[in-house]
């Protein structure tokens, strides 16, 4: 347990990107409400979780991490839900069948919600409002009551997270993961994608697989993997006080977690020294990832992992580095370095998504699809060099047919980003673009894999 700590300590040290609430009493109701909820998750999830993690630390699977950029009320549905974990399914069989190493899925969802923001307002003409800081805290319609920064919104996210893990479970444990129904999980839309056909090429020799266990005696009664799968949840923990209010203390180690999801991140404008954000994720015993950009410095990042891992237990911390397209070959190695230097044991993730927003002709904030593939690329290329397991991949992403990302096999153009562009926040693949990157992860993957034992000898 992590010295002089405790769930509340954070107010002692400078938070940044918290909304400001206008009633400490409306806030201080919002905050025993939910300490009086049911945890969302379980202190014993977290931990098989890090179990997982660890290995992947250790160079035996894959981290594949995505979902909402920010999750809305508004398009809270359970199709969207079901949709979002059909397309992350379908991204784990590929690198799991290409790969041959288990890949651990993680969402974005049940839970992400909060975003940073540069400023605390936002002006529109001669008006000025606060910002949007996400659903659980204000609306994103530019209006005054809308965007009240509303405690109570804080309640309203909890109940839709407990639905969706309650559907997310359901899901992963009642069938739905049947290796099976490997078939079914192509979603409608995408017949017109050509990695559509390369996907059912996939999954037609996974069923000759199963066809060759079960006359061999395997099968989902003798072995219950076959039939379900292992999926956690995940969000930035930027709203510390509904992290607070969810943090519980474990029966039976007696050490904390935030149980409102298996794993948190710090986001890359929070983890600066003396953080309220740093002071909070160091005394819970949830696997935690941190964002690493161009302005972060190895001694900087060394630090943190002190604070954050004292102990150097695998599988407690995931660095998601995040460059840009054209900074991460020259930008990553240091810090590679320096970590593998001081023996930190950390799995190492690519965020392709943020160091890439652009504006377009249009108007819209887009990613370019090629500047994505172009930094994953990169990051595999630099852990090559440098002799270390490229782990995972942290994308936003969903499972319905927006139009956000430009370019692709199923082209988007810059004029056709309009056509359904819905996202809350910053733009997401689609399950075409995501289930594309799969099959270049899984090239990526294999080619690490003929690259190390070459090394080796």
């Amino acid at each position: 347990m992590a010295s002089n700590w405790t769930p509340e300590s954070w107010q002692a040290h400078e938070a940044r990107h918290l909304p400001q609430y206008e009633d400490a009493a409306a806030l201080a109701d919002a905050e025993k409400t939910l300490a009086s909820y049911p945890p969302l998750v379980f202190a014993g999830e977290a931990r098989a979780l890090k179990a997982d993690l660890g290995d992947v630390a250790n160079g035996h699977g894959f981290l594949l991490q995505g979902g909402d950029c920010a999750e809305s009320f508004a398009e809270f549905h359970p199709n969207n839900i079901r949709d979002t974990f059909r397309v992350l399914l379908q991204m784990a069989v590929v690198l799991t069948f290409a790969s041959k190493r288990p890949v651990v899925k993680v969402g974005r969802m049940a839970g992400q919600f909060a975003k940073p923001r540069s400023s605390d307002t936002e002006t529109q003409g001669s008006v000025t409002l606060p910002s949007y800081f996400g659903d659980n805290v204000n609306g994103i319609e530019f209006e005054p009551d809308a965007r009240r920064n509303d405690p109570q919104r804080m309640v309203r996210a909890y109940s839709q997270a407990a639905a969706t893990l309650n559907l997310l479970r359901a899901f992963a444990g009642g069938g739905y993961a049947n290796l099976r129904q490997v078939h079914r999980w192509t979603l409608d839309f995408m017949g017109r994608s050509p990695w559509a056909d390369k996907f059912k090429d996939v999954a037609d020799r996974i069923g000759e697989s199963l066809d060759f266990m079960e006359a061999c005696g395997v099968n989902p009664e003798t072995l219950p993997q076959l039939e379900r799968t292992t999926f956690y949840t995940s969000h930035e923990a930027l709203l510390l006080p509904y992290e607070q209010a969810l943090t519980r203390q474990d029966s039976l180690t007696g050490d904390w977690y935030d149980c409102s999801a298996h794993m948190l991140w710090i986001g890359d404008r929070t983890r600066f020294p003396g953080s309220a954000h740093i002071e909070f994720a160091r005394g819970i015993g949830n696997p935690l990832g941190m964002k690493c950009g161009p302005s972060l410095e190895s001694d900087d990042l060394l630090r943190l992992l002190d604070t954050l891992n004292p102990a150097r237990e695998p599988g407690r911390i995931t660095l998601i580095s995040r460059f840009g397209h054209d900074k991460v070959e020259a930008g990553l190695p240091r810090l590679v370095r320096a970590v593998q230097r001081e023996g930190h044991p950390v799995v190492w993730s690519c965020d392709p998504m943020h160091g890439n927003v652009v504006k377009s002709d249009s108007g819209y904030k887009t990613r370019p699809f090629d500047r994505i593939l172009s930094e994953v690329k990169g990051f595999f290329a630099v852990h090559r060099a440098e002799g270390t397991h490229a782990g995972g991949i942290h994308i936003e992403m969903t499972g319905q047919d927006v139009t956000e990302c430009v370019g692709g096999a199923v082209a988007i153009t810059d004029e056709a980003l309009g056509d359904r562009y819905h996202t809350h926040c910053d733009p997401r693949l689609n399950a075409a673009q995501s289930l594309e990157l799969a099959f270049l992860l899984a090239e990526m993957l294999n080619l690490e894999a003929q690259t190390r034992p070459a090394a080796a000898a």
